[in-house]
């Protein structure tokens, strides 16, 4: 992909966004679909198989987001946590879907061995607007630290707490779209007065371990499960995706809790976030929803097994 030619509309090259260029980031935003109707309401149709909980609440008025987890309806403590995360990047869009899709179509067959707690979308403002943004132009997945500014990420860390150190998996689903290098890159750039240097766009699914705490054989048995359903990311011509090292097919590998994100805010063994790529011509939506939810199956049925082991 070719290098953007002309500078982000906003702000102006090298100098890094004050007040007024936020403001006027902030008023080009505008919603395009609705969390009521395509999240809360799908959330209340499982509202009979599962235990819900409003976990926090956004108010950038004059909206107003209720924060919903999911969780397991016969809670045992003797029982491995399995932690779901989808939408922490509002505009990537099968996180959200794939959650819940998980959650109607497969978490029956893990009632009773394991306890799932879903929080399958973090960020609702972004969700509407399509955007990986807060209205405060922070990336909610370079914010689960604490003193957090991001309200996404400091609730959802508050609700996580309590079995951040018991948790045996954690899913955290993404996308990488092609607006990544023609809008969100851009605009990261010249938020921080820096230049934008493009990466290229990955073609397929792809999955990002901890460098702390790899797991190779965990992250292939969701690369395999997935390549099922849709298609693995080749690296580039360096060996690398986005510029890093790919590990193992389809893998790469970030400093999670270093850099952050929300892939790092428990002690789990087992730990990954997903990458689907909706922009291919050779998928669905529909077919990114189901791989989203066959990663979840996967990464439960290895921790399981390996539990058990």
């Amino acid at each position: 992909m070719n290098t953007v030619s002309t500078p982000y509309p906003i702000g102006t090259p090298g100098t890094p966004w004050g007040d007024a260029e936020r403001a006027e980031w902030l008023s080009r935003q505008t919603r395009q679909r609705s969390y009521e109707a395509e999240v809360l309401s799908v959330i209340e149709g499982l509202r009979s198989r599962f235990d819900m909980e409003e976990y926090g609440a956004l108010d950038y008025g004059p909206d107003y987001y209720p924060l919903m987890a999911i969780r397991s309806r016969d809670w045992n403590n003797d029982l491995p946590v399995v932690l779901i995360t989808g939408g922490v990047h509002g505009y990537e869009t099968s996180g959200v879907h794939g959650a819940l899709q998980f959650l109607d179509k497969h978490a029956a067959e893990y009632a009773g061995r394991v306890n799932l707690l879903v929080a399958p979308c973090v960020s609702p403002w972004a969700y509407e607007r399509i955007h990986r943004w807060n209205p405060n132009t922070i990336d909610p997945n370079r914010s689960f630290h604490e003193g957090s500014p991001a309200e996404e990420s400091a609730a959802l860390m508050r609700l996580v707490a309590p079995v951040r150190d018991r948790a045996l998996i954690h899913v955290d689903l993404h996308e990488t779209t092609d607006t990544d290098e023609t809008e969100f890159g851009p605009a990261l750039a010249a938020r921080d007065g820096k230049p934008f240097e493009p990466s290229g766009i990955p073609d397929g699914f792809y999955v990002v371990g901890d460098t702390e705490n790899p797991q190779p054989e965990f992250q292939q048995a969701l690369i395999r499960a997935v390549e099922q359903v849709t298609h693995i990311a080749a690296p580039d011509e360096s060996g690398e995706i986005l510029g890093s090292p790919m590990v193992a097919r389809g893998v790469i590998e970030y400093p999670l809790t270093k850099w952050g994100l929300c892939a790092g805010i428990t002690r789990a063994p087992y730990r990954t976030t997903t990458e689907v790529y909706p922009d291919s011509p050779r998928v669905t939506p529909g077919q990114c929803n189901t791989a989203q939810a066959a990663a979840v199956c996967a990464a439960i049925d290895y921790g399981l097994a390996a539990r058990h082991a």
